[in-house]
């Protein structure tokens, strides 16, 4: 029998990421980063011939069995990382020729400081390479626990310390390990984006409670006590915020502890991971230092931020032991230690001095003044509301003045979402949509950038803002 072509169109699809067709006897690769957020695009194509040799097989009767595809309600429930999808985009543009101007991700642009960098080399060298203990290495351990009662005031034995492959797992297995389906876990908002995904895993409920960019997105005691309920089992507070950059004043921290102590099924966990990037008069709290606090405080903490160790993953969890070594049991079933060579470029750093030393203070100064000048630039654009940061490095901005406007070849900007569709489109610029975080009026700017870069993108913004025009009334 002569050889023949089967015509086949078998289509494999990687959701989120990218999609491949046969057609005929032809290739077509079609590349799609689209993510959840409509409208951003990029698609590169490649055509080339294909010819079997041989003739292709009829399908086996096992082929023809379908394969049950469900996934579990709680993977179902979680949406993915909007600020990581806007970023992958962003990087697709850039490696395509867009010369995009990327402040999506909360990464510092600076090197790891010398000194930790060597600390990893030598662990290389010197063949620091096998697993270490699960919960961490008692050398860092003992750094931590050190640094804690140091700077923040709170004393913890290493068997009550659990060091992760970064802050954000370890924030996951806290949730885990201490709320049961049904659970209420209390966020305000603002929020990091994964703090209401990790309850919903825990197969928790995510109760959010709004703040006021008028009150600088700081949460109400009121409103929380009138929220709290039996259920209520988890409280979490991000200072300096992520993506607000709002830092909690002691006194406020107090009267939420005084509404705490009431619950008690009610735990904090207190996210602290940009505790070093902090600008004055603004000073850090760890809110288990507070009277009564430490029993039902977990806190987190890191070296992705202020030691600009993002690709390290390092972070770690302390709390009370029962606690603690929930998370490292979790850990035990999960991802195991983190990297040795990590964890020895975490001692070094722990050993630069109080709050990271000169090395520190040099990239929070510059962060000081990227933070300025921003702030600066965005009061002289007529409707853009701020509310000034004290620490991290964000700015979110109330952009939603502009809802309602429309751009000539784009159509309207009805939300966060479209505005930053917009950006991206005309000014070539990557912001998140604060949808992300809970507050649709406004759009979190990373400036975790050169200040030439911002520049550049200040000028972009304006005039594409500048563009913008009411619809005719009809």
């Amino acid at each position: 029998m002569a050889n023949s072509h089967l015509r086949t169109s078998p289509v494999v699809t990687f959701r989120n990421q990218f999609s491949v067709s046969h057609f005929d006897s032809d290739i077509s690769t079609s590349i799609s980063f689209s993510s959840q957020l409509p409208g951003f695009s990029i698609s590169l194509k490649q055509v080339q011939t294909y010819r079997p040799s041989a003739t292709m097989k009829p399908t086996s009767h096992f082929e023809e069995l379908k394969v049950d595809t469900t996934l579990s309600p709680s993977v179902n429930a979680v949406k993915p990382s909007k600020t990581v999808a806007i970023t992958d985009q962003a990087t697709a543009l850039v490696q395509a020729g867009v010369p995009v101007i990327r402040l999506a991700a909360g990464e510092p642009d600076f090197d790891t400081p010398s000194l930790i960098a060597e600390a990893g080399i030598n662990a290389i060298r010197e063949g620091y390479t096998r697993y270490t203990p699960n919960a961490g290495t008692l050398e860092l351990r003992s750094a931590i626990s050190h640094k804690l009662k140091e700077e923040n005031g709170i004393s913890y034995s290493t068997d009550e310390i659990v060091v992760s492959n970064g802050a954000k797992q370890s924030i996951l297995q806290a949730v885990l390990a201490v709320c049961s389906p049904g659970d209420e876990v209390i966020i305000p908002a603002p929020y990091w984006v994964s703090y209401p995904e990790m309850a919903r895993l825990a197969n928790a409920n995510p109760v959010i409670l709004p703040t006021k960019l008028s009150s600088n997105f700081l949460l109400d005691p009121e409103i929380l006590k009138s929220k709290l309920t039996e259920k209520s089992r988890l409280l979490i507070i991000c200072s300096p915020s992520n993506p607000t950059g709002s830092v909690y004043p002691k006194q406020l921290l107090e009267e939420i502890a005084a509404i705490v102590k009431k619950h008690p099924r009610l735990l904090v966990l207190s996210d602290e991971i940009y505790e070093h990037i902090i600008y004055s008069p603004a000073t850090h709290t760890s809110f288990a230092s507070l009277p009564g606090m430490w029993e039902r405080t977990l806190t987190i903490n890191g070296f992705s931020k202020a030691f600009a160790m993002t690709g390290w993953r390092l972070g770690y969890i302390a709390a009370p032991k029962h606690f603690s070594s929930a998370c490292n049991k979790i850990q035990s079933q999960f991802t195991s230690g983190a990297s040795s060579i990590s964890q020895k470029a975490g001692v070094a750093a722990l050993g630069l001095g109080y709050a990271g030393g000169e090395a520190i203070a040099i990239m929070v100064k510059a962060f000081r003044e990227r933070r300025d000048y921003l702030v600066k630039s965005f009061r002289e654009i007529d409707g853009v509301q701020i509310s000034e940061p004290q620490g991290a490095f964000y700015l979110f901005l109330d952009f939603s003045s502009y809802y309602g406007t429309e751009a000539e070849g784009f159509g309207s900007i009805k939300d966060s979402d479209s505005l930053c569709r917009y950006l991206l489109d005309q000014a070539q610029v990557a912001l998140v949509p604060g949808d992300a975080f809970g507050d649709d009026k406004c759009i979190r700017i990373s400036y975790a950038a050169s200040l030439s870069t911002l520049q550049a993108a200040v000028e972009r913004i304006k005039k594409a803002l500048h563009s913008l025009t009411k619809p005719a009334l009809v």
